[in-house]
Parts: structure tokens; sequence; C-alpha cells
């Protein structure tokens, strides 16, 4: 699997402060990064996938309200996130 458990405890660790700290926005943020890109790869050998291409429309989605949400709270950790995951405004 693409995604194990180490995998997202060193996402989270490095993003959310702590491994154990799945809660936070950055790391949730860091974690659909990470899927999201995979997808895309996926996507770009399986153009007729139309189940995997709606999943990754539906975690933009979810990545950007959690985006628009730090926007909103925290103009500053927002900012961060989005230049150190290189993430289009």
């Amino acid at each position: 699997m693409y995604l194990s458990k180490e995998t997202k405890a060193e996402i989270f660790a490095k993003h959310g402060g702590k491994a154990e700290n799945t809660g936070s926005a950055e790391g949730q943020i860091a974690l659909f990064t990470f899927r999201i890109s995979h997808l895309t790869e996926h996507l770009k050998k399986n153009r007729h996938d139309y189940n995997t291409e709606r999943s990754l429309v539906l975690l933009v989605g979810k990545r950007r309200s959690l985006l628009d949400y730090l926007k909103k709270t925290e103009i500053n950790r927002y900012r961060e996130i989005i230049k150190e995951l290189n993430i289009r405004k």
C-alpha cells in the first residue's frame, strides 16, 4: 500500500508537530496533498479511471475547505503551509 502507518506518522510529525497530532489542519492538508499527488500520477497512466478521478476531486475539495479555514482563522499558518507544500493559491 502506498500510504503505510510509518508514512502517515512521518507526514504528521513533519507538518502537524507530533506524529500523534493527526487532527491539526496542517497535518491533514499535508496528508491530502500526498494522496492527491499519488492519485494524479495514477490518473496520468489510467486516463479512463473515473472512480479515481471522482475521489481526486473530493480530496481537492476537502483540502480546499481546510485551507479556507486556515486562511480565515490564522493567515500566517496558511501562508506557511502553502509555501511549504508548494500549493497554488
